[in-house]
């Protein structure tokens, strides 16, 4: 992954993760989206609410698996643009569990402005599920995302 897209973790539950993106003018997305106008891209939105449920994934099930991964975004609306001086709040919320992963209620506000809102559905699975070969890739993707998942925890704010 090149983007990472949370820069803290403001809350979490086994239902629910809030958390924080701080957008400045130095993303190097910005310089073309756009020229004059620089805003978070809505892709980006969405990536950094993916991300934020994917880490609910990985924490709820002991980092029992390698990837989440988005397998569909529903019903989403964009409201009001992020601009470079803006925290995005993504609320992320536990709707239903799946045989292969989650369905989550999403939500990205600017204060108490609407930035993005849908739900989402991610996968959870290990490569080696599909080629056995790869079980060495899924435990060191593990490993790596527990060792990022501690680089947020120490920024923390609440832990429920």
């Amino acid at each position: 992954m090149k983007f990472y897209l949370i820069d803290k973790v403001e809350q979490i539950t086994p239902q629910r993760i809030v958390a924080v993106k701080s957008v400045s003018l130095a993303e190097e997305y910005l310089a073309d989206h756009f020229p004059t106008f620089p805003v978070l891209p809505g892709v980006m939105m969405l990536e950094a609410l993916t991300q934020a449920a994917a880490w609910l994934l990985h924490v709820g099930s002991g980092f029992a698996k390698s990837m989440a991964v988005l397998k569909e975004a529903r019903n989403l609306r964009y409201g009001n643009f992020v601009a470079p001086g803006n925290t995005l709040r993504l609320e992320v919320e536990l709707f239903k569990s799946t045989g292969t992963g989650a369905v989550f209620k999403a939500s990205g506000l600017i204060g108490d402005q609407q930035a993005l809102t849908g739900r989402l559905e991610l996968a959870y699975f290990n490569l080696a599920d599909k080629q056995k070969e790869l079980a060495g890739t899924d435990a060191r993707l593990i490993a790596h995302n527990k060792r990022r998942w501690d680089i947020l925890m120490s920024q923390a704010t609440i832990m429920l």
